[in-house]
């Protein structure tokens, strides 16, 4: 894998590097604007974090003094990392991409994936930075900082969630999926 940091998106899809059409590929049934899915991941990410937060303070064994605000600001500084976990999944270049107006950050590249592994690069950062942590704070309670680290970044997963759940839903078995511009697309091969 190789890592190529593009820096902030300028809102033109044509300038996202990708490779050739696959002929009979299907677009994925999702989002087609930055703009479109920054509104659905962001609105979504809040309703599953304050839903997180809700089993937090029932969990928590000191209450809110287990909230962490030095939590709050590791899930900002994993945000560069949580991009890093994706594009390791990928065996060539990887493209990532800020775009802080909108609230996203993202990974890009031309390579095809099976569904298996594409559901993996979508799900890796999210089981590293917010499942096993905020498991582990619903075993130790004690662990308030885990709680709410995991919390938030199972919340900002919500994007990488929407891919998961378009893989599952409407790619067929045995099916590939590769990245064009800003959009996923499958195909049998």
């Amino acid at each position: 894998m190789k890592l190529v940091y593009k820096g902030k998106f300028n809102g033109n899809e044509e300038s996202i590097p990708h490779g050739e059409h696959i002929e009979g590929a299907v677009k994925f049934k999702e989002p087609k604007t930055v703009k479109e899915l920054s509104l659905i991941a962001n609105g979504l990410a809040l309703a599953v974090t304050v839903f997180c937060f809700v089993i937090f303070f029932f969990r928590a064994a000191d209450g809110l003094r287990g909230f962490s605000f030095l939590a709050c600001i590791g899930s900002v500084l994993v945000l560069f990392p949580h991009e890093i976990l994706h594009a390791l999944c990928f065996k060539k270049e990887v493209y990532l991409y800020t775009n802080f107006k909108q609230g996203i950050l993202f990974v890009t590249g031309p390579e095809t994936m099976s569904k298996g592994r594409f559901i993996f690069m979508s799900m890796l950062p999210n089981l590293v930075f917010g499942f096993i942590p905020f498991i582990l704070f619903l075993i130790f309670p004690e662990w308030g900082f885990l709680g709410t680290f995991g919390a938030i970044n199972i919340g900002s997963g919500c994007g990488d969630y929407l891919n998961v759940f378009n893989a599952v839903i409407q790619m067929p078995k045995g099916a590939r999926t590769y990245l064009y511009q800003f959009n996923s697309y499958w195909y049998m091969p």
